[in-house]
């Protein structure tokens, strides 16, 4: 019987880590691989707002940025939820939003937690730190030192909400990506 429920049930799988460590690279490699994948919005929230005018809006109005990144990663939880593969990954999940807020110091209404609580992950995959790989562009104003701090954020909270956080070694896209389905 547990074997029948393990193969029914969905996993939606979260892909987390600081910024540079690879996190895109593994979803397009899966995506290639004909699993289904949610990308990273951030950047899709910060080139919106490039467009009304404001520069960065993660830097500039911090909560507004967090409640639109919590509100589009509630949709894709709920749009997960409702796919017909048995196993959707996800670049970033809610609680990646309780974790950059307590990297900048800022404090967040209490439905930030409440959503975190509410939407539940089956496992999530950390990257660690990993200098030789990290590039800085135009919505990753981080730098390396910053990156690892992150890291530290995302792991303090994840755990807090009592994920198992499994760290996924540095290696090829293709070690990498076999290893987290070796874990499924």
């Amino acid at each position: 019987m547990r074997l029948i429920s393990k193969i029914l049930q969905k996993e939606i799988v979260v892909i987390i880590g600081g910024p540079g460590t690879g996190k895109t690279t593994i979803i397009d490699g899966l995506i290639t691989k004909g699993y289904c994948c949610y990308p990273e919005i951030s950047r899709e929230v910060t080139m919106e707002a490039k467009k009304q005018g404001i520069e960065q809006l993660f830097l500039e109005n911090p909560l507004l940025f967090s409640e639109l990144l919590l509100e589009g990663r509630k949709k894709q939880f709920h749009n997960a939820t409702a796919e017909p593969h048995n196993v959707v990954f996800l670049d970033r999940g809610i609680p990646d939003v309780l974790a950059y807020m307590h990297y900048i110091g800022d404090s967040y209404p209490a439905f930030f937690d409440q959503a975190c609580r509410e939407h539940i992950y089956t496992k999530i995959f950390i990257l660690p730190p990993w200098e030789e790989i990290y590039i800085s562009d135009d919505e990753r104003y981080e730098n390396f030192e910053q990156a690892k701090l992150i890291y530290n954020h995302l792991t303090e909270t994840y755990q807090k909400y009592g994920y198992n956080l499994i760290e996924v070694p540095k290696g090829t896209v293709d070690e990498r990506i076999l290893f987290i389905l070796n874990q499924l």
